[in-house]
């Protein structure tokens, strides 16, 4: 019987039980892998060791179907690292149901809205006619649009139509499209350093308790994946609260400003706010970490004023006539 024969083949597989066999070569076509990741897996502890049947070894069905788990959990952005931790917690009999609901409630959509798809006729129709490689270019790196393969006319699918909608409607108004890539990109900025702390803030007070064992047992894991479900909405409708209080008052405060006749005199006492260039903030962030920005700007500043006044000190004293 050759190898492929005995892939199968009926009888007794490395676990004891009937089911098919497999050469270590059967089981690499049968499960995608190679026969090289299958003998790294075995010496890391991820896979079983293989029956030994005189000179050959033999594999069952329970290897296939862990070398499956293990490419399912590779593709969930696992390493190999964390999937040993799963995997010995599977074969202690602690389960991994409630641990891939987990993440597969965390890896699902966190909005309701539907991808859509247009072509690039209809793309470059509803940003004024005139095609822009340049702009297309962008919005793919930005993930604003995705490439679809395979089609006999270009065409794109767009993860989010509201936000296409935006970028209509601000250059149909007048700006052009590569403020509105750069806008988008210093804001998709700003917007992950909130997710990043609504993250730590729910993982120190919510969820920390789920996470006390690595892995998770099935049923804490089973109700953080319900947690998940209820707190996924509040992220969004925080900012979105606080998005249009500030907008209101800032906007307000904006028109006051660009209505008076004469709005400088008017607020000559008043602190004015500073435009500090995104590519500053972002120096400082990687210096100190997102927390330290405003304590940094604000030592800074001091710490210039202060400079300037003993500069302002010395020259005074230089040019007073006691000293000459």
């Amino acid at each position: 019987m050759t190898g492929r024969e005995a892939g199968a083949a009926a009888g007794p597989t490395a676990g004891g039980s009937s089911g098919p066999e497999y050469r270590i070569e059967d089981l690499a076509h049968h499960s995608g892998a190679t026969v090289r990741t299958i003998r790294a897996y075995q010496d890391r502890g991820l896979l079983p060791r293989p029956e030994r049947r005189g000179r050959s070894n033999v594999y069952g069905d329970s290897h296939l179907a862990r070398l499956r788990q293990i490419a399912d959990l590779l593709d969930r952005g696992y390493t190999l690292a964390s999937i040993k931790e799963l995997l010995d917690a599977w074969d202690t009999g602690r389960g991994l149901g409630g641990v891939l609901g987990l993440v597969a409630e965390v890896q699902g959509p966190w909005t309701d809205e539907e991808a859509a798809r247009i072509t690039r006729a209809e793309l470059d129709a509803r940003f004024g006619g005139t095609p822009d490689e340049d702009a297309v270019r962008e919005a793919v790196e930005l993930g604003v649009l995705e490439r679809i393969p395979g089609r006999d006319t270009e065409e794109y699918l767009v993860p989010s139509p509201q936000e296409l909608a935006v970028a209509v409607e601000l250059h149909a108004a007048g700006v052009p499209l590569s403020a509105i890539t750069g806008h988008l990109r210093e804001l998709r900025e700003q917007v992950e350093h909130i997710a990043v702390r609504f993250l730590e803030f729910t993982t120190e007070h919510v969820f920390s308790r789920y996470l006390e064992h690595r892995p998770p047992t099935d049923s804490d894991a089973a109700e953080a994946a319900t947690m998940v479900r209820r707190l996924r909405p509040l992220a969004q409708q925080t900012v979105d609260a606080e998005l249009a209080r500030a907008m209101q008052i800032l906007a307000t405060r904006h028109l006051q400003i660009h209505l008076s006749p004469d709005p400088l005199p008017a607020q000559e006492n008043e602190p004015r706010p500073v435009q500090i260039p995104a590519d500053t903030i972002r120096a400082v962030q990687a210096l100190v970490g997102p927390e330290g920005v405003a304590a940094f700007m604000t030592a800074a500043a001091e710490r210039e004023v202060n400079k300037r006044t003993l500069d302002s000190l010395a020259a005074n004293a230089c040019n007073s006539p006691t000293l000459q």
